[in-house]
C-alpha cells in the first residue's frame, strides 16, 4: 500500500512538473512581451509547490512505508529502483533551502526577457546583472547540495551525475587531441560549394520541409507539433504531448531543418517512453525537477545528435530524400545534385554560433563554455570579465575574432533561464551518439535501412536500448547494455576523422 501511494504523490510533482513545463513552452513561443513578469511568479510558485510536495512530511512517510514494502524485492527491480529514486531526490532538495528554489525560478524567468532584448541588442551589460545574481544563486546551491573537490560538480550533477571537472578534462584532452589536427588541415583546403543554402527559402516552406524531415525519422505527430522559438527546445508534457521547436532565417534554410531533426531527435527519446512508466520516477527528473524521462541530459543529447549528424548529415540521407527537397523548394535546389547538397551541409566552416556549429568544430563551442562555466562557479573568472575570457577562448580554438555580443557570449539562451552546469551534456551526447551509431549499424537491417531511407529499424533500436527504460538505468548502465562498454570518445573521433579524410581529401 505504502508503494502505491508513493507512486501516486510522484504522479502529482510529475503533473505539477509538466504543468511548469506547459507555461515554460508559452512563455517560449507565444506569450507576449509584457508577460513575463507575472510568469515568472506563476513559475516560482509552482516550483516551491512542487518541490514541498516532494519533501512534504506526507510523501516521507509514504516512502519510509514503500521502503520497506520492497526491501525483499530483487535488487535493480522497478520497484526497488523507483524508492530508491525517490529517497535520492527528496535528501537532495531537502539540503536546498526552499527560499533558494523560489528565487532561482523568479530570476529565472525574468532572465530569459533581459536576455532576449539584450542578445537583440548585442548588449552585454544589460545582461550582466542578471548573470551575476545567477551566478550567485548556482554557488549558494552548490554550497547547499555539496560535493567533494569542485564546486562545479554538485551543478553537474542535476545534468549530467558521475561527471565531474576531473573526469571532463582526460575526455576533452583526448577530443581536442583528435580533432584539432583535422580542423587546421581542412583550413588550408578548398571548400565546398555554399551558395544555394544562402539563397532564399520562404519561412512557410521550410516549416514545411522540416517537419517532413522530422516524421521521415520517426517523430509522431499526433503526439507532437513543430513552432517557432529564439533559440530550439523540445519539451514533453507525458510521452503523449512532446513538442520540439526550431527558428528560421530566409536566407539559410538549413538552420531550420538541422534545428528541427536535432529536436525531433529529443523528441523521440520522449515519445518512446514506456507508457507504464508515464507519471512515475521513470519520466520524471526528480532531482533536477524537470519532466523528462531521459537519464540524463547527455544521454538526451546523443538521440538529437545522431539523428541530426550520423543520419540527417549522412550521404544516405541525402541520396534518399534530396528529391523531396527539390520538390520543396524547386528554384532554390534547381541547379544543385545530391552530393553537392550533402558536402554543403557537412562543410567545416569555424563560426561563431553554437547551434549552428558544423559537426566537427561543434564541441570546441562546448569545451569552452564548461570551462567558462566552471571558472564563474569557482569564482576564478568575474561576470564583467566574461566577454573578453569567451572572445580569447574563441580565438584559441576557432581562430575567430568575435564581432559582437549577440554572436558571442550572448548567443546561448541556458543562462537566462538560471541553467548553470549542463554545457558538457552536448559533448557527452556527441560520444554517445558515435557509439551507438557505431553498435547499431554492425546490424545489417539497420545498416540496410538507412540506404533505403527506412529509418524504423534504427529508431526501434534507439527504443530498445535507450528510450523505453526512461531514467531506470544510469547512463553507463545504457551504454554497457546497448554496446558492451562504458562511454567511450574513439567510435566518435574515429567517425569524424574517416568523414571530414573523405569530404576534403585528407
Amino acid at each position: 500500500m505504502g508503494y502505491a501511494q508513493l507512486m501516486e504523490a510522484m504522479g502529482q510533482v510529475n503533473d505539477l512538473l509538466n504543468t511548469q513545463s506547459i507555461l515554460n513552452w508559452d512563455a517560449r513561443t507565444m506569450m507576449p512581451e509584457g508577460g513575463h513578469e507575472t510568469r515568472g511568479k506563476q513559475l516560482a510558485t509552482l516550483s516551491v509547490l512542487t518541490r514541498d510536495l516532494l519533501v512534504s512530511a506526507e510523501t516521507r512517510r509514504r516512502l519510509d512505508a514503500a521502503e520497506a514494502e520492497v526491501a525483499n524485492f530483487a535488487d535493480g527491480s522497478v520497484e526497488k529502483v523507483m524508492v530508491a529514486q525517490v529517497r535520492e531526490a527528496i535528501d537532495y532538495h531537502l539540503a536546498i533551502p526552499a527560499d533558494l528554489t523560489r528565487r532561482r525560478a523568479e530570476l529565472g524567468s525574468l532572465g530569459h526577457a533581459v536576455w532576449a532584448k539584450a542578445r537583440a541588442e548585442s548588449d552585454f551589460k544589460q545582461f550582466a546583472p542578471i548573470l551575476e545574481q545567477t551566478v550567485a544563486l548556482n554557488r549558494e546551491m552548490a554550497e547547499a547540495i555539496g560535493y567533494s573537490e569542485h564546486p562545479y560538480d554538485a551543478l553537474m550533477y542535476r545534468f549530467e551525475p558521475g561527471e565531474t571537472v576531473a573526469t571532463l578534462k582526460p575526455l576533452f584532452n583526448r577530443l581536442r587531441e583528435g580533432l584539432q589536427p583535422l580542423v587546421k588541415a581542412i583550413g588550408e583546403k578548398q571548400q565546398p560549394r555554399f551558395d544555394f543554402l544562402e539563397r532564399h527559402y520562404p519561412v512557410e516552406k521550410q516549416h514545411a520541409f522540416a517537419l517532413a524531415m522530422a516524421q521521415k525519422v520517426g517523430y509522431d505527430l499526433h503526439r507532437g507539433r513543430l513552432d517557432t522559438t529564439l533559440h530550439p527546445f523540445e519539451v514533453s508534457f507525458t510521452r503523449n504531448d512532446v513538442r520540439i521547436t526550431t527558428r528560421f532565417n530566409p536566407n539559410y534554410m538549413a538552420a531550420s531543418l538541422f534545428g528541427a531533426l536535432h529536436e525531433a531527435g529529443h523528441g523521440l527519446y520522449e515519445q518512446g517512453v514506456d507508457p507504464a512508466y508515464t507519471r512515475t520516477p521513470f519520466a520524471t527528473d526528480l532531482v533536477g525537477l524537470y519532466a523528462v524521462g531521459g537519464v540524463s541530459f547527455g544521454a538526451h543529447e546523443s538521440q538529437s545528435r545522431l539523428w541530426e549528424n550520423h543520419v540527417g548529415r549522412s550521404r544516405e540521407f541525402w541520396q534518399v530524400n534530396f528529391a523531396e527537397a527539390q520538390n520543396f523548394y524547386p528554384e532554390q535546389l534547381a541547379d544543385v545534385t545530391a552530393e553537392e547538397f550533402f558536402r554543403a551541409v557537412n562543410r567545416c566552416k569555424p563560426g561563431f554560433i553554437r547551434v549552428e556549429a558544423d559537426e566537427l568544430t561543434y564541441d570546441f563551442h562546448v569545451m569552452l563554455r564548461t570551462d567558462i562555466e566552471a571558472a564563474l562557479i569557482d569564482g576564478s573568472l568575474a561576470v564583467k570579465d566574461l566577454p573578453e575570457a569567451w572572445n580569447a577562448k574563441i580565438k584559441e580554438y576557432l581562430g575567430l575574432d568575435v564581432p559582437n555580443d549577440a554572436q558571442g557570449v550572448l548567443q546561448d539562451v541556458h543562462w537566462s533561464s538560471g541553467q548553470i552546469g549542463t554545457f558538457c551534456n552536448y559533448t557527452i551526447g556527441n560520444v554517445m551518439a558515435g557509439q551507438l551509431f557505431e553498435t547499431a549499424k554492425q546490424d545489417g537491417n539497420i545498416a540496410d535501412g538507412l540506404a533505403r531511407g527506412d529509418y524504423e529499424p534504427l529508431r526501434l533500436f534507439m527504443v530498445e536500448n535507450i528510450h523505453q527504460h526512461g531514467r531506470r538505468y544510469g547512463r553507463d548502465e545504457l551504454l554497457i547494455k546497448a554496446t558492451g562498454r562504458r562511454l567511450d570518445p574513439e567510435p566518435y573521433i574515429a567517425h569524424l576523422t574517416s568523414k571530414y579524410s573523405e569530404l576534403y581529401g585528407l
